[in-house]
């Protein structure tokens, strides 16, 4: 009698063990998608911050003029940061680019002051620069403004697709995953439906029969969802290790975020497929649960 207990003991730990690992699974992909995800958010607003409207500057503008200038342009809810290219600085720049200075030949330097005003990610379209750019060309001493608009155009069109994409593979991977932790959970509780069976016949609550199946998904679910956070947490520490321009894009937040969204969703889905699966047993007569 002892030997079948223990029997009987080892096959539901060692099928409570498979249902972690397969959660634990199911959930470093969930981890992955939510990485991939904030990881291409945080590239697509890096790309657009760095995105610059030039105003180029009339040589005959004065000093308090420039101040007003830049002091209207800092106020603007468009500008992350606006910087000011003296005609000195921006003929030197131009020597180091092309080899020469353009003054040694005619005598003068045709390159103007300029102000580069650096673009904040939600303003970084055509469609919002074409907005505002009109006033900046009317702005006093400026002579012309310039901006990557082919550069931009391309940037957000790649984007979207990219979006899109994304949300394809995460729906589907979604679903996928969904689908194995309600597999998962089905398969372990119908190893103890007779159980359930048992209590109905004895005229236990429903609830009071739900209860302990429901604490044990959710600390399967906690559980594999640490697990698989651990798991993340080690390949996105070998990523940052790796390559320092992708450490850069890694931020705090992201890692909180994909590592929450990992343990929430395993408790949060297993407490919702252990639910619904207990309550078919619970619907379900003697001789349909021994059918089963």
């Amino acid at each position: 009698m002892a030997k079948k207990k223990n029997r009987k003991h080892s096959r539901h730990f060692m099928s409570s063990v498979t249902a972690c690992i397969s959660t634990t699974m199911v959930l470093i992909l969930v981890g992955i998608i939510v990485f991939g995800g904030s990881m291409a958010g945080k590239l697509e607003r890096t790309l657009k911050e760095n995105f610059t409207v030039t105003l180029l500057l009339d040589d005959e503008i004065s000093t308090r003029q420039a101040y007003a200038l830049q002091t209207d342009l800092r106020r603007m809810p468009y500008a992350k940061h606006v910087r000011y290219i003296s005609k000195e600085k921006a003929t030197r720049i131009q020597a180091e680019t092309m080899g020469s200075d353009p003054s040694e030949f005619i005598g003068y330097s045709p390159i103007p002051a300029s102000f580069e005003v650096q673009l904040r990610a939600e303003y970084a379209c055509n469609d919002s620069i074409e907005k505002f750019a009109p006033n900046l060309r009317k702005a006093s001493g400026v002579t012309d403004v310039i901006y990557p608009k082919d550069l931009v155009a391309k940037v957000n069109h790649n984007f979207r697709q990219i979006s899109i994409v994304l949300l394809v593979i995460a729906a589907l991977l979604g679903i996928v995953s969904l689908s194995l932790i309600n597999n998962t959970m089905r398969l372990s509780i119908a190893r103890r439906r007779h159980s359930i069976q048992i209590m109905k016949l004895i005229g236990a609550r429903w609830g009071f029969i739900r209860k302990p199946f429901l604490l044990n998904a959710m600390g399967m679910g906690l559980l594999a969802g640490v697990l698989a956070d651990g798991v993340i947490f080690s390949g996105i520490y070998a990523l940052m290790s790796w390559d320092e321009g992708v450490a850069s894009l890694i931020s705090p937040a992201i890692i909180a975020l994909t590592l929450g969204s990992v343990l929430l969703t395993g408790i949060v889905l297993t407490l919702v497929c252990a639910f619904f699966s207990v309550n078919r047993h619970l619907y379900m007569s003697r001789e349909e649960a021994n059918l089963y």
